[in-house]
């Protein structure tokens, strides 16, 4: 249990938030499926991106770190190794959905499984269209959930509509595709975060987007490249939020991660009034900048449609920046929000009215009105990293305490997010 109380407080200074968790993920497969060795610099040893780490050394590839670097002695994806052991993704969606794909198309047996959370969560939409891309999966539910067992092997060229605008799906299927004979097609129903292609671009290889339809060839070669890891601009959501709510406050994230299919957050603070700025520090592959936000005044606003999947992750601490947000503020089209660490919709409403806000979940989404000062209380994080530091961030605007239950679970994508909110919060 983490005791959070604050009496009046201003979010003053300066932090660089931990390394992107879905371009860190991304560093360390390319890295493994390439030849030659590939330094990361910026990678975050959050617990999900360590099970990736763990995975790939259980298939033969070297991994060691250096300093602040991780240095990666590339296999290429013939080079890798039946595993010995269980390949266990602990936490981590990305791994466990992504790793689907790389092991479709490896002429070995392997059995992949997760933690509790994991085990709820719904692996059909990856698994279906992998075998009828040719691997051998089976597992509790017909294949649906962990454990899996994976005998990969020769992959057909595949032509697929995705059923939901998902990055994870889609970059199984991508990942699978390379390994494939001929070209594999992937139409996408909204564009979702592009990290996946951007990666392979980096390594050499080649990806082609057609307005919804993406296109990539099997038996690509790729070539060890360094990866530079910007900051998650999704763990840079909690205290662009803390700034704005709080009063006389004035805060510079550093080297924020400035991806377009990332950026729905800076939209909605723009939307509602939000008084910040972004200054563009790096414009390459994956541009980064500085973002300055202060003490807002936040109106409502309605977020839906194709903003969605640029800000999925972002919407529980949305939820609680809504609470602030002068009229009622609106989230739909966000489905996907129930198959997450937990169900979110719900999660996120339920805990929220512990804390005294005024929301209601609906079929996609929730209605938020405010502005409501928070009374504090006892809420659970029901072990999603992401509602743990929404409760944290709801602390700074609370009458009383706030008691987080599960605590712990925030180390998955922000280890140092306590000391970094002690450092700021004045």
């Amino acid at each position: 249990m983490k005791m959070l109380q604050f009496e009046n407080p201003s979010i003053q200074g300066e932090i660089k938030v931990p390394g992107d968790k879905s371009i860190s993920h991304r560093s360390i497969m390319f890295g493994a499926i390439s030849e030659g060795v590939t330094k990361v610099t910026g990678f975050l040893k959050g617990d999900d991106c360590l099970s990736t780490i763990d995975c790939f050394r259980k298939m033969g590839v070297t991994i060691t770190e250096k300093d602040d670097e991780i240095l990666i002695e590339g296999r290429g994806f013939k080079g890798l190794k039946e595993p010995r052991e269980i390949l266990d993704t602990g936490n981590s969606g990305t791994t466990t959905r992504l790793l689907l794909g790389v092991l479709a198309g490896q002429p070995f047996h392997s059995v992949i499984t997760g933690d509790e959370s994991i085990a709820k969560r719904p692996m059909n939409r990856v698994t279906v269209p992998l075998k009828e891309m040719g691997a051998t999966i089976d597992g509790r539910d017909d294949g649906n959930l962990t454990p899996l067992s994976v005998r990969g092997g020769k992959l057909k060229s595949f032509h697929y509509t995705l059923p939901v605008a998902s990055a994870q799906l889609k970059s199984a299927l991508i990942l699978a595709g390379l390994q494939s004979e001929e070209e594999t097609v992937i139409v996408e129903p909204e564009k979702t975060r592009d990290h996946t292609e951007k990666m392979i671009r980096h390594f050499g290889g080649e990806i082609v987007r057609e307005g919804t339809s993406i296109k990539v060839r099997g038996n690509q070669p790729f070539k060890a490249k360094d990866v530079r890891v910007p900051g998650d601009i999704s763990s840079a959501a909690f205290f662009l939020t803390a700034a704005a709510i709080t009063s006389n406050s004035s805060l510079i994230l550093k080297d924020v991660g400035l991806n377009e299919t990332r950026t729905g957050i800076i939209d909605v603070l723009r939307e509602m009034d939000a008084d910040f700025s972004v200054t563009l520090t790096n414009d390459d592959e994956e541009p980064q900048g500085d973002i300055l936000v202060k003490s807002s005044s936040l109106k409502n606003c309605e977020v839906g449609g194709e903003l969605i999947p640029r800000l999925i992750d972002e919407i529980p601490i949305i939820a609680l920046l809504a609470t602030q947000a002068s009229g009622k503020t609106v989230i739909r089209d966000a489905e996907e929000l129930k198959v997450k660490e937990t169900n979110r919709i719900d999660a996120v409403v339920e805990e929220l009215q512990k804390l005294g806000a005024d929301i209601t979940a609906t079929g996609d989404g929730m209605v938020i009105n405010g502005p409501v000062r928070l009374k504090g209380g006892y809420a659970d994080s029901r072990g999603d990293h992401r509602i743990g530091m929404m409760l944290a961030v709801a602390a700074l605007v609370s009458e009383g305490p706030v008691h987080i239950e599960n605590a712990d679970c925030i180390s998955v994508s922000y280890p140092t997010f306590f000391e970094d909110l002690s450092l700021v919060a004045k």
